[in-house]
């Protein structure tokens, strides 16, 4: 089943308060739960007079990347959304390469809201997500604090990090874009079992 604008709008609410007017931004991947968070922002911003605009870092790493977040801005635009690519430009470490795209990943968005005076950016990760956040940390042996999963509200230096979908699973996410006839990019690394995704 997909998620609806209503059900939604109670997720949001119970992340607020916001502006009368919100802006916010969405980190965008081009894939399917990131693509789903930013058609449901969209809709539930603008039915407040506000603004949601897609973020997408370009890690270069896999060459095809670049093609991929403009082909996801391509599909936001269609739909009345703004979107940027932000790239990780410079050399890359030979080791630790996952953990280190992560914190580049978020500087790049810290700083581009920031600099636009964004308050509010809003997170893709759902309840498979959660799950397998648990699941690496208790296989890294984390104590009892250690196990917490992801908030779904965290402040940082002028700005709000929200994860409004923790709750909902991967198959209402992928049924709401197939509602709104939208594609979405497959992402090689997210079936890469090399890579202990780091969120």
């Amino acid at each position: 089943m997909s998620l609806k604008g209503r059900e939604f709008s109670a997720l949001m609410k119970g992340l607020g308060p916001f502006e009368p007017e919100p802006c916010v931004a969405v980190a965008v991947s081009g894939g399917c739960d990131s693509m789903a968070l930013a058609l449901l922002a969209h809709d539930w911003a603008q039915g407040r007079g506000g603004q949601t605009v897609a973020l997408s870092v370009d890690h270069r790493l896999r060459w095809e990347s670049g093609a991929e977040a403009r082909q996801a801005g391509r599909w936001l635009k269609a739909r009345g959304l703004t979107h940027h690519i932000l790239s990780w430009t410079g050399d890359k470490p030979r080791h630790g390469v996952q953990a280190a795209a992560r914190e580049a990943r978020y500087r790049l968005l810290f700083d581009w809201c920031r600099r636009h005076g964004v308050l509010h950016l809003l997170l893709a990760h759902h309840q498979e997500d959660q799950a397998e956040t648990f699941l690496l940390r208790l296989g890294r042996g984390s104590g009892v604090d250690g196990l917490a999963g992801m908030a779904p509200l965290s402040e940082v230096p002028t700005m709000r990090l929200l994860r409004p979908l923790l709750d909902v699973p991967k198959a209402r996410l992928v049924a709401t874009l197939q509602s709104r006839g939208q594609e979405w990019v497959e992402d090689p690394s997210n079936r890469d079992l090399a890579y202990a995704r780091v969120r």
